[in-house]
């Protein structure tokens, strides 16, 4: 359990760049890069972490836009997990509101956005509110996080 948690909380910033990472990372932790695979393999079943991949400031490489969605509660499941299914949707959370699914689209230039976008709205029926980024803050995500437990 402790690798779990040790690459939960000690990889969420400076992530080696290199052509080993994993490797890097079994050298700093006294394990194997095998253990280190199987450790984030179970991490990301488990579902305590979705991804590993950089976190690229919005509209640098291509466009980006939060949209949000009113979706009927019985279909919320279903179309979170659709939506989240998409290679250009990179975070999808519920709120509380009645614009209950929020997302982040990116997308290589304005039309491949609109196509994405129009895909969404065709497939679930459902009109998307687009959240153009306005003003950009710097918010560090990292924090500590505790481990459950994988299985």
């Amino acid at each position: 359990m402790a690798i779990h948690q040790q690459l939960l909380n000690e990889f969420q910033r400076d992530f080696p760049l290199s052509p080993s990472p994993y490797a890097d990372i079994a050298l700093q932790l006294g394990v194997t890069e095998d253990e280190v695979l199987i450790a984030l393999g179970k991490l990301v079943e488990n579902q305590s972490i979705s991804r590993i991949g950089a976190i690229v400031p919005p509209n640098s490489i291509g466009v980006s836009l939060l949209a949000a969605m009113a979706v009927p509660a019985e279909q919320l499941d279903e179309i979170a997990e659709w939506v989240s299914s998409l290679p250009e949707v990179n975070h999808n959370y519920e709120r509380e509101h009645r614009f209950n699914l929020w997302f982040v689209v990116n997308a290589s230039h304005d039309g491949h956005m609109e196509d994405v976008l129009g895909h969404i709205q065709q497939r679930t029926g459902l009109a998307i509110l687009r959240l153009p980024l306005l003003e950009e803050f710097h918010i560090d995500l990292g924090f500590p996080l505790e481990f459950i437990g994988a299985t």
